[in-house]
């Protein structure tokens, strides 16, 4: 019986093990797997390259000096480094990006499914902050941020930033996954294609079909 209890609580420990070791990104089980982008085989991630062919720039990003373009409606743009720009994050868990914000410049609310995400502020002041889950009540986390500032978002939850001032901001994220993944709330809610039905939305957001009918037919801008 005693053999009976300790197997079962071995059990227990591996499936908790296991349960906590899917939640992030894969730990690498070599020194390297460059991303294969030629490959048409698809895996949880990328096809190693050949290590024979992997060469130094398969680990290098160069022009995260060079400002993004801001001229866009939402006055930001998202330079990402994730495993489709670096080939070499790839099983490494790992990315980052730049953000450029013209004056009053917005990086609208969205979530990284796959990463939580570090953020230090470089050039201006930002307003950032992000919103807990709806158990219990949907708490906003906010802070304004000054250059050297660092805000962690945590995994999942719907986050932002705002430029306040009036010249323009920079800051980089470090993210926790070698492909985070972005979901921006309001492209996806009212930008979907084909479009959510405008009766699913008029009653999730308490809205009118018209005006339903109007935030689906605007232009929602990528800034990344």
């Amino acid at each position: 019986m005693a053999k009976s209890h300790e197997l079962q609580f071995f059990l227990g420990l591996l499936a908790l093990a296991s349960s906590l070791a899917i939640a992030t990104d894969p730990t690498q089980l070599q020194d390297f797997c460059v991303a294969d982008n030629t490959s048409n085989i698809f895996v949880n991630g990328f096809v190693c390259k050949d290590p024979n062919l992997v060469n130094k720039n398969d680990f290098l990003f160069t022009g995260l000096n060079q400002p993004g373009n801001t001229a866009n409606q939402l006055g930001s743009k998202v330079t990402p480094v994730f495993v489709t720009q670096l080939s070499g994050l790839n099983t490494l868990g790992i990315s980052l990006a730049r953000i450029d914000f013209a004056p009053y410049g917005l990086n609208p609310p969205h979530t990284h499914p796959r990463a939580s995400e570090i953020l230090v502020v470089i050039q201006g002041t930002l307003a950032v902050g992000f919103v807990a889950s709806n158990n219990p009540d949907n708490r906003l986390f906010t802070k304004v941020l000054n250059e050297g500032d660092v805000f962690v978002f945590p995994q999942g939850l719907i986050h932002f930033q705002l430029n306040t001032g009036n010249t323009n901001a920079v800051a980089i994220s470090g993210l926790s996954s070698q492909n985070p993944g972005v979901i921006t709330i309001a492209n996806a809610v009212f930008g979907s294609k084909p479009p959510i039905s405008p009766y699913i939305l008029e009653k999730a957001f308490q809205l009118d079909q018209r005006t339903v009918e109007i935030l689906q037919a605007k232009f929602w801008t990528n800034n990344s």
